[in-house]
Parts: C-alpha cells; structure tokens; sequence
C-alpha cells in the first residue's frame, strides 16, 4: 500500500460530525477523522486476515469483529 492511501480519510467528514452532533449534541475537532481512517483501516486489515485464512478472496460482514471480541 502506498502512503497516500494510508493517509486518506476512509469516511465522510460531514456524515461523522453529523452522527456525532445528532447522538450527543457535541461539535467534532478536525482531527478526528484521520483518527476514526485509522481504526477503519485496523478493522479492515483483521477482516482481510480472517477472510485470508479462510481461503477466500472476498472480505464478508462476518470477518468484522467489534472490539471487545463481540459482532
């Protein structure tokens, strides 16, 4: 993977900072999305891994774990 792809932000700002104001009524800062890119790109790369080794080529909803171990 190259840098610029680790880098990118992997979500809709607008939609986070909405979420967020909406669920809580609080603002969000700027530096929260790259942040949140980086949780979404850990959790991707534990889904390829379990989809990996189960021999498959496409990454399904069931190689998601939430933290904590749950789905």
């Amino acid at each position: 993977m190259n840098d610029s792809a680790e880098k990118e932000v992997l979500l809709v700002v607008s939609k986070l900072k909405n979420y967020i104001r909406a669920r809580a009524g609080m603002n969000t800062a700027g530096n929260v999305a790259p942040v949140v890119s980086d949780l979404v790109r850990t959790l991707c790369d534990e889904a390829i891994e379990r989809a990996r080794k189960d021999g498959r080529k496409t990454v399904k909803d069931r190689d998601f774990m939430l933290p904590g171990g749950g789905e």
